[in-house]
């Protein structure tokens, strides 16, 4: 198998002039950051495969993305099944505003355990 590979001559060493692809730059939230975190202590392996293939971006964002919509889908499922209305908001927004972090609280730790690390 013959390569054309270019290399850089450095003190008598030849390094060989390798560049990874451009990547998309993603601005990542707070679940993506938890899942790279996860994946560098965790799962070496399939950060390593991300990171030089270069799908660690997308896959980070996908996951953010996610796990941003499963939240809100079991916040507003937990706070429907609780009772918590606007009615309850108008009458008592501190009560209101301590049910549904309450409920925000559960729906991030099944959350976490369902996709961030997993």
């Amino acid at each position: 198998m013959k390569t054309n590979l270019i290399y850089t001559n450095i003190n008598g060493i030849n390094y060989p002039n390798l560049h990874l692809p451009e990547q998309t730059t993603v601005t990542v939230g707070k679940y993506g950051h938890l899942r790279l975190e996860y994946l560098k202590k965790h799962r070496r392996g399939t950060y390593t495969t991300l990171l030089t293939t270069c799908k660690l971006n997308e896959h980070l964002a996908n996951i953010d993305a996610k796990a941003t919509q499963r939240v809100r889908e079991l916040t507003e499922a937990f706070a429907k099944a609780e009772g918590i209305t606007e009615q309850l908001k108008a009458e008592n927004s501190l009560m209101w505003a301590q049910e549904m972090n309450n409920c925000k609280s559960r729906a991030e730790e099944i959350v976490l355990r369902e996709v961030v690390y997993r």
